[in-house]
């Protein structure tokens, strides 16, 4: 029998994943299988991940494959739902941070440098 017979007779079930990363190395990972027409909230609420985390349901982010949707978002087989934990630091910021300034001999420098060694047109 293939999966729209089964569909067919009510007993159609659809498996999903759901993902919360509180930290980098500290994943909390779960493969569930809901009813057909479950939805985002469903998956939560039967992964037993808020519970576990101590996340409020209403505060936490949530998406599908890294595409961010409501709660009422209906699952299909084979959906990863992701809990996305709030930014620390805005992206930008933090390359900002990253990247050397000119006094410490940074891009800005490197560029400088790159424009002398390179043969000057007459």
């Amino acid at each position: 029998m293939d999966r729209a017979e089964a569909c067919g007779q009510g007993a159609c079930t659809i498996r999903v994943e759901v993902v919360h990363a509180a930290a980098p190395h500290d994943i909390d990972f779960g493969e569930l299988q809901l009813p057909a027409g479950a939805t985002v909230a469903d998956a939560l609420q039967a992964s037993g991940v808020l519970l576990r985390r101590g996340l409020d349901a209403a505060a936490v982010d949530v998406g599908i494959r890294g595409r961010p949707c409501a709660r009422d978002e209906p699952l299909r087989d084979g959906d990863r739902v992701e809990l996305y934990r709030p930014l620390l630091v805005d992206p930008k910021e933090a390359r900002r941070r990253r990247q050397p300034t000119h006094a410490t001999g940074g891009a800005q420098a490197r560029r400088g440098e790159a424009d002398e060694a390179a043969p000057k047109k007459r």
